[in-house]
């Protein structure tokens, strides 16, 4: 497989990339190098002598800075963060680099660009002893022995309940429903060449639909569907939960709820103003692994395991947005009364996704008259 699929437009992790309110952070991390830190599992020893190791990571990678220096203090690793853009460039061009790469550990490639770089042999071996700590659905998705997760969430429709009741309509709750006359005119999604949730959103189409997804956007595009180039033009744009939008149901994620709280002005309310259709969300699944042909392999396979460490995993919720990938973590407050939990999550196998993207976005932008 030798294609290579960039999405130019927005950061691509899922929870990261959505909020104006991670891009600062974001920011501020890429392409300065600070004395990393975290707690290293017990497995872990440190190299001898200070060493530096560089973490290649989308544009939306965020870390506490207190984790950051303890995990200096801890095995003298100083981790030089450097920004891939979003995950979609990243990918590309860790492919494009195989062998030779410019830094030592990727963070942030996920299940719907996972193949190319295998197919690619961007990452060597590596097996965590953290693996056994992981939630059970995910100790085998380690693309054969080269990635380890870290993260996963779920992209979904929300929903902006004031409009919908001030409406008299109810809540969707299947996909399905969204393209009944009822919900005319009220859904907002992403173009899914530019925005990843718009990607996940596609996907989850196809995973539903089959054969059948290309009548599925057409009855979409029927009932008045409008599309975004990004998830802060559909969400801050266009959906009336985020801004003077509209559109009551957009395409978004299942934490959406928690961060409508946590950056809420004070005084911060009681309950979010939007909810999550748990039916045709979509499973994200990001990843690290150690880049082949890296300066530094032994503290990049330390970086990996700090990655999956008890304090680096409590600090993702609020940090990124994301459920943590190690089991146990005990999760904040907002998460365990706002984030929607998602029972039975679609997903397509990585290897069809890079098989098929190409043709599944050019005939998806046929349907669409794009």
């Amino acid at each position: 497989m030798n294609l290579i699929w960039v999405m130019p437009a927005e950061g691509r992790n899922p929870m990261r990339a959505r909020p104006l309110f991670l891009m600062a952070g974001s920011a501020a991390a890429a392409l300065l190098l600070v004395a990393c830190g975290g707690s290293t599992p017990p497995e872990a020893s440190a190299p001898d002598g200070p060493s530096t190791v560089r973490l290649l990571a989308h544009d939306s990678f965020v870390i506490s800075e207190d984790l950051i220096a303890a995990l200096k203090e801890e095995t003298g690793i100083s981790l030089e963060i450097v920004s891939g853009s979003d995950a979609g460039t990243m990918v590309a061009g860790a492919v494009l680099a195989a062998g030779n790469p410019t830094a030592d550990v990727m963070f942030g490639i996920d299940n719907t660009l996972l193949s190319r770089a295998l197919d690619a042999d961007v990452f060597e071996p590596y097996s965590s002893p953290e693996l056994s700590s992981l939630v059970p659905a995910l100790q085998e998705d380690t693309g054969d022995g080269r990635v380890t997760p870290i993260d996963y969430g779920d992209v979904c429709v929300n929903i902006h309940d004031p409009a919908l009741a001030d409406a008299g309509v109810p809540r969707p709750a299947t996909l399905d429903d969204l393209i009944d006359p009822t919900y005319r005119d009220m859904l907002v999604v992403q173009d899914p060449a530019t925005s990843s949730p718009g990607l996940a959103f596609l996907l989850a189409t196809i995973a539903r639909y089959g054969d059948g997804w290309p009548e599925y956007w057409a009855a979409l595009r029927e009932n008045g569907v409008t599309v975004s180039g990004s998830w802060t033009d559909a969400y801050y744009g266009e959906f009336s939960g985020g801004g003077e939008g509209t559109r009551p149901l957009v395409v978004s994620y299942a934490t959406s709820p928690p961060a409508e709280i946590v950056y809420a002005e004070d005084p911060k309310p009681d309950a979010p103003s939007t909810s999550v259709m748990t039916d045709g969300c979509y499973r994200q699944v990001e990843y690290a692994g150690v880049l082949a042909g890296a300066a530094n392999p032994e503290g990049a396979r330390i970086v990996v395991d700090w990655l999956l460490s008890e304090p680096v995993q409590a600090d993702v919720p609020l940090s990124m947005f994301v459920f943590p990938a190690r089991s146990g973590v005990e999760l904040p407050p907002v998460f365990t009364d706002f984030a929607a939990t998602v029972d039975e999550p679609l997903a397509l196998p990585a290897e069809e996704v890079a098989a098929n993207l190409s043709t599944w976005l050019a005939e998806w932008g046929t349907v669409m008259g794009r």
